[in-house]
């Protein structure tokens, strides 16, 4: 694998990425304070009606009093059972839920009160939980498929050594090594996720020159597949030695400010993903500039395989999530969820950028502390 220099020309632009965002419900002439103020003020007109009528008619008292009462509740009670119904079904959901079942949903979300606050609350709760169980179970399916592979091939290769089928010699070792780094890759990647969970990972940034830190990361990557030859690129690592690296940084003293550890791992992944969905002797393009922000960074990450769909674009950061157009690459699908995850940690951002030819990954870091904006 060669790699490239060239401190280019023209400025680089920052991606965006999308949230979900809330906000409070604005104030609603159906609110529950409405409708028990029109309780209080109806039953008052009623009474106030049935004693002017008592008055005009000589009619007693005790039966004013008595249709009074009755009429009062009357609207009482249907204005008691529109707010309780929506609450015994609230409640009948949220024990659903606490035994485990995530697809019960509150039917009256689309009220326009503080109930229909609640209930969308409910549902939007039940909607996050849903999806926490399905990832956790898909993390368990996906880190036990992973972890299956490499170890019955070390398991293979050991019983052969051991039954005498095979000799311990150095291409056996060889493959066992092979075997044993991707175990090793993915636990690595694990530990990665679990900080990202736990949120234990603080920030030591510094500024530091961009070309020379890019320039190493770009050998370093160089280096790891010129020397493993023929491995598998397993749970991260690509082993292409036929890609051609190449390093695109304008001004040359761009200077940026992160931290260098964590930026490794973003830009170690975006290059092991470009390498490995690159074409035959085709080039990786990696090109820092400026941001729109005094002392920002864009950095963008260019290959020349078949680009990601549009439909999909949305999805590429999601754990465990390989595409449809990564014809099967060996890799956990967590390499692309690590950098987003790196990222944010700056109060960056990371996206796919549209691009003639291929994929463009684009990265924008602030230029400073995430806890200064």
């Amino acid at each position: 694998m060669s790699i490239g220099r060239d401190r280019g020309r023209g400025a680089g632009r920052a991606g965006g990425a999308g949230a979900r965002t809330g906000g409070l419900r604005p104030f609603s002439p159906f609110s529950i304070k409405t409708k028990l103020g029109t309780l209080v003020v109806v039953s008052v007109f009623i009474t106030t009606g049935l004693l002017m009528v008592a008055v005009r008619t000589s009619t007693e008292f005790r039966f004013i009093t008595v249709f009074s009462v009755i009429a009062s509740m009357l609207i009482t009670q249907f204005v008691a059972h529109s707010l309780t119904a929506p609450l015994d079904e609230m409640t009948t959901v949220a024990r659903a839920i606490s035994d485990g079942d995530y697809t019960r949903r509150v039917r009256d979300a689309g009220r326009r009160d503080e109930l229909g606050d609640l209930a969308s609350t409910i549902n939007l709760m039940a909607d996050d939980l849903e999806a926490v169980d399905r990832h956790r179970k898909e993390l368990v399916a996906n880190v036990s498929h992973e972890l299956r592979t490499p170890i019955a091939a070390l398991r293979a290769v050991l019983e052969n050594v051991v039954d005498g089928v095979s000799a311990a010699d150095p291409e056996t070792m060889r493959t066992m090594l092979k075997q044993t780094e991707r175990l090793g890759r993915l636990v690595e990647t694990l530990l990665d996720l679990s900080r990202v969970d736990n949120g234990v990972v603080p920030l030591k940034a510094r500024r530091f020159e961009v070309w020379p830190y890019l320039s190493g990361v770009l050998k370093e990557s160089g280096l790891a597949a010129a020397g493993r030859p023929g491995l598998t690129s397993g749970s991260g690592g690509h082993t292409r030695n036929d890609v051609h690296l190449h390093l695109d940084v304008f001004p040359p003293e761009l200077t940026a400010y992160a931290d260098a550890e964590r930026l490794h791992q973003v830009v170690a992944n975006l290059i092991d993903n470009a390498v490995k969905h690159s074409p035959p002797h085709g080039r990786v393009t990696v090109r820092a500039r400026e941001a729109d922000a005094p002392g920002s960074l864009a950095l963008e990450v260019r290959d020349e395989g078949p680009g990601i769909p549009e439909a999909e674009r949305h999805r590429v950061f999601e754990r465990f999530n390989r595409g449809s157009a990564n014809g099967g690459d060996g890799g956990t699908g967590l390499g692309l969820a690590i950098a987003r995850w790196a990222v944010g940690l700056h109060g960056g951002r990371i996206g796919v950028a549209e691009s003639s030819r291929g994929c463009r990954i684009l990265v924008t870091l602030p230029g400073s502390s995430p806890a200064s904006h």
